[in-house]
């Protein structure tokens, strides 16, 4: 399991963002009203991302985000706070495969 780095958004575009290879067995990200995580499928087939929701109402447990990323696409998902676990400040993030999947964790300029 890996943490993901804070990079700021690059004005020169995606080319100049430096990607993470998907660690077996998850990674962690911090969270934050102003990152998006970019989700890079550079393998043949279609994945799966799952954000973690920790909380709760009224006892009832928030369902996990899904987010499916096509061969070859590239997905944006917010990471706001409400995916932060109290205990690791961070979010959790899986796969189904890691094969061909990379991240980056940018910063957007607000």
């Amino acid at each position: 399991m890996a943490t993901l780095s804070v990079q700021e958004a690059p004005v020169s575009g995606l080319a100049a963002v430096v990607w993470t290879a998907a660690a077996a067995g998850g990674d962690e990200a911090p969270t934050g009203r102003d990152l998006v995580l970019l989700v890079n499928n550079t393998d043949t087939a279609s994945h799966t991302l799952t954000v973690v929701t920790p909380g709760t109402v009224d006892g009832i447990g928030l369902e996990d985000v899904t987010v499916g990323v096509a061969a070859g696409d590239v997905a944006v998902v917010p990471l706001r706070e409400v995916y932060r676990d109290s205990s690791t400040r961070r979010a959790a993030l899986s796969l189904d495969a890691e094969t061909g999947v990379e991240y980056a964790l940018v910063r957007l300029p607000w």
